[in-house]
């Protein structure tokens, strides 16, 4: 009997683990995050790919010049990494009335979907990531939390076929 127990208990901690968060967690939180409001004018970002056992493997930083008409918006980034090697993306994004945005790049397959709560976003897409000559699809599971009116931290974890590859970890200010 003492030995069922034990077995359910540590089978409800280990389900309970594997509980995600929500969007809907965040709701309340403040302050609100608006992405036409934050992701306007110049925003400037220091970020760092970590592997799986959280080894920094690249640091970056990021210059985007963001601008929105109405419900439509572009994120244009500038990536410039530590080894000197320079990158850009383009987002152009579409918001919905229900906080839901939409987003699209060059190097993104398909669609990216995202809906913005209280002071988070999160934002999921399969980007197309070269690494060492080669060109891979990896998963991004993207959190962004607003801090305040000049701060967003946000954490990306990336996965190939349900497994962690690493994580992006990226502090951004608002100029």
């Amino acid at each position: 009997m003492k030995r069922r127990l034990l077995l359910a208990a540590t089978a409800a901690t280990t389900l309970a683990g594997c509980a995600s968060q929500t969007i809907d967690d965040y709701a309340t939180e403040k302050p609100v995050l608006d992405l036409r409001e934050y992701f306007n004018g110049i925003v400037d970002a220091w970020g760092v790919f970590t592997d799986r056992s959280g080894k920094v493997v690249r640091r970056f930083t990021v210059v985007m010049t963001c601008t929105w008409t109405g419900d439509d918006g572009v994120l244009d980034e500038a990536f410039t990494y530590s080894d000197g090697e320079k990158q850009r993306r383009i987002w152009k994004l579409k918001r919905f009335a229900d906080g839901r945005y939409t987003g699209t790049a060059d190097d993104v397959v398909g669609t990216a979907q995202g809906q913005a709560k209280g002071n988070a976003f999160y934002w999921t897409y399969v980007l197309s990531l070269p690494v060492d000559g080669k060109v891979y699809e990896v998963r991004f599971d993207d959190w962004m939390y607003l801090m305040d009116n000049k701060v967003l931290l946000n954490k990306a974890v990336m996965s190939k076929f349900g497994f962690t590859l690493g994580e992006v970890t990226l502090s951004f200010t608002k100029r």
